[in-house]
């Protein structure tokens, strides 16, 4: 079993609430407040869960400079009040950062869920590519 500090704990929390804000500040049509808010919490939670130098680490490795960029950046536009441009720059930082993560997150959710017809539809998919 894993241990989780109070620490840690506390940054889940703070991951919550900023995945919520950013939720919410894309529902009420990009509203730059909560979508500023929200991208802080997110990326103080993500420090407390890791630790610094780990997030640091993670953001500033050679091969995701360019996400790191572009997701940074995103955050930066969204905090001078541009959501939508920021929204669009932060997404594809996003992509770039845990392009190497979808492959499995993916395999995950199709073992946890049983679909059929989503199970075939899918791995007929995978294989034209």
């Amino acid at each position: 079993m894993v241990d989780i500090t109070e620490f840690q704990k506390t940054g889940i929390g703070l991951l919550g609430f900023g995945l919520f804000f950013l939720l919410f500040g894309v529902l009420l049509y990009f509203d730059s407040i909560l979508l500023a808010f929200g991208n802080i919490l997110f990326l103080t939670g993500l420090t407390f869960i890791i630790g610094i130098k780990r997030t640091v680490l993670f953001f500033f490795q050679r091969h995701k400079f360019r996400g790191s960029f572009f997701f940074l950046g995103g955050v930066s536009l969204v905090l001078c009040r541009w959501p939508i441009v920021g929204m669009m720059v932060e997404v594809y930082g996003f992509v770039l950062l845990f392009r190497s993560f979808f492959p499995m997150a993916l395999g995950f959710v199709l073992s946890v869920v049983n679909i059929p017809f989503l199970q075939t539809f899918l791995q007929s998919g995978s294989s034209v590519v």
